[in-house]
């Protein structure tokens, strides 16, 4: 167990996640507005992720109803980034 210890790797800097839900209601032609009523959440919900800001945690639920009305695959609204180094 403990060579196993000493054989671990730090990950000081693993990339992020960026939410391209901005980039996608544009092309789309589709408001925060409408995308929220057609969803059922709250304005400030989907503001907060079109502006990408003050997101810790991703809410899974909220994405598969916005996949599903903009019939569209997570991929398309979540991108993994990774750090180079």
């Amino acid at each position: 167990m403990k060579n196993e210890l000493n054989s671990l790797v730090i990950i000081k800097e693993y990339g992020f996640v960026k939410v391209k839900l901005a980039e996608m209601l544009d092309e789309r032609g589709i408001t925060r507005n409408k995308l929220s009523t057609l969803i059922g959440v709250k304005y400030d919900v989907i503001n907060r992720y079109y502006k990408a800001e003050n997101i810790t945690m991703v809410d899974i639920d909220l994405f598969a109803r916005i996949c599903y009305v903009l019939d569209c695959n997570i991929t398309d609204l979540l991108e993994y980034v990774k750090n180079r180094d």
